[in-house]
């Protein structure tokens, strides 16, 4: 009999640790589900990839433009353009320019700067300068995953000098900023591969 009380005192101790432990589990959870905000994310539109890479090439005429004006009117416009459109202020960008071979990849805005109008980098005799007078896009594809996406296709860039067009291939990855626009956080450019 004294067994049968002690099991069962013990069972009971036992159901009540048990209950209290999820009531406590419960409660915590309540209060960690009042404190989480939900964010709500925008999805990238492909829409607006394609409009990003319009302003990208509008953005590219534009530095050239300027250059006729003055090398610090293009300067500025190209410190503008990385500023606007590039996402170096987000976080890495990847770039890997077209002509860049010394110093292949521009990690910081300065190094995306002397690759648009010439500077620092000995290499660097400003892709932006062309002038160019028109770039258009002829897309391959686009990936879009929420609040990031993708393209690659090719583009060809016409030369203000000499009227000739140049086909390049690209990949352009972007990403949404805090205030909604897309920011250029991926861009790889090569020249058709000639073997």
């Amino acid at each position: 009999m004294i067994k049968k009380l002690f099991l069962l005192s013990t069972l009971t101790l036992a159901m009540a640790g048990c209950s209290t432990t999820d009531s406590a589990t419960e409660s915590t959870t309540e209060t960690t589900e009042d404190t989480t905000e939900e964010v709500k994310v925008e999805t990238i539109t492909e829409a607006e990839v394609d409009e990003a890479r319009e302003r990208w090439a509008e953005a590219i005429i534009n530095i050239g433009a300027a250059s006729e004006e003055g090398m610090e009117e293009a300067t500025e416009k190209a410190e503008e353009v990385i500023e606007t459109l590039y996402a170096y202020d987000e976080g890495a960008v990847l770039f890997k320019p077209t002509k860049a071979a010394e110093l292949p990849f521009r990690a910081t805005k300065e190094e995306a700067l002397s690759y648009f109008v010439g500077g620092d980098i000995s290499e660097d005799s400003g892709f932006a300068l062309e002038p160019w007078t028109d770039i258009r896009f002829d897309n391959h594809e686009t990936i879009i995953d929420t609040d990031s996406a993708l393209a690659s296709g090719e583009y060809y860039f016409t030369s203000g000098e000499t009227g000739d067009e140049t086909k390049v291939e690209y990949t352009f990855g972007f990403i949404r900023d805090d205030e909604g626009n897309l920011r250029i956080n991926l861009h790889h450019s090569s020249l058709p591969y000639g073997g």
